[in-house]
C-alpha cells in the first residue's frame, strides 16, 4: 500500500516520518520523497493514528487524487532541479508527462487550478533556489550555473533571479558572503 504525505523535501522530515512508522510497528515500510510504501497491510486504526501524529508534526496525509497528483508533480520537479546531477535534456513538460504518466496539459491545468500558479512558475522558483545554493557554495561561476540548470544564457538566469528575489545574482552572493564573514568574526 502506498500512502502519500505532504511534506517539505528534507532529510529531517523523512526521518520524522520514518520514526512515526516505526512507532506504529509497521515492518519493512520504505519512506521516500512524499510517499511511504507499506508492504504489509495497515489497519484503519493505524492509519488514523498515523494521520494524527503527522498532523502534530505539521505534516498532512493526502487521500484525494488531485492533492496526491499535485504532490507528485512538486516532488518530481524538486527532485529534478535539486537532486539530479544533470537536468533533463527534453523540455520539462515532456519530462513530467513521461515521469508521471499524464498529458502535460492535464497536469498543468490541475496544478494551476489547485495552487493558483503555474508549473512553470514552480520550476522557476525551484531553479532560483538551486542557483542560490550554488552561489553560496562558490564552486561554480554564473556561466557554469546557467549551463548546469539549462538556462539559455546568463542574462536569462539573471533576469529570472532578479524577478524572483529582487536582487541580482552577484549582489545576492556578496550579501551572503558579508553575512558569513560577520558570523566568522563573532
Amino acid at each position: 500500500m502506498r500512502i502519500y504525505i505532504k511534506y517539505m523535501v528534507s532529510l529531517r522530515c523523512k526521518m520524522m516520518v520514518q520514526k512515526e512508522i516505526e512507532q506504529l510497528g509497521l515492518k519493512n515500510a520504505v519512506v521516500n520523497l512524499g510517499t511511504v510504501d507499506i508492504p504489509a497491510g495497515i489497519t484503519n486504526e493505524q492509519l488514523e493514528v498515523f494521520r494524527i501524529k503527522l498532523a502534530h508534526l505539521g505534516l498532512e496525509l493526502l487521500d484525494d487524487k488531485k492533492s496526491i497528483l499535485i504532490e507528485k508533480i512538486k516532488n518530481t520537479i524538486t527532485e529534478m532541479v535539486h537532486n539530479a546531477h544533470e537536468q533533463p535534456k527534453e523540455n520539462y513538460s515532456e519530462y513530467l508527462s513521461e515521469k508521471l504518466g499524464y498529458d502535460y496539459t492535464y497536469l498543468s491545468n490541475v496544478f494551476s487550478e489547485v495552487n493558483g500558479y503555474t508549473i512553470q512558475h514552480f520550476i522557476i522558483i525551484n531553479k532560483i533556489e538551486k542557483v542560490k545554493e550554488l552561489l553560496l557554495y562558490n564552486e561554480l561561476n554564473l556561466t557554469e550555473i546557467a549551463y548546469k540548470l539549462n538556462y539559455s544564457s546568463v542574462s536569462h538566469l539573471s533576469y529570472q533571479f532578479k524577478k524572483i528575489t529582487g536582487l541580482s545574482p552577484s549582489f545576492y552572493k556578496s550579501l551572503k558572503q558579508k553575512r558569513l564573514k560577520n558570523l566568522e568574526d563573532l
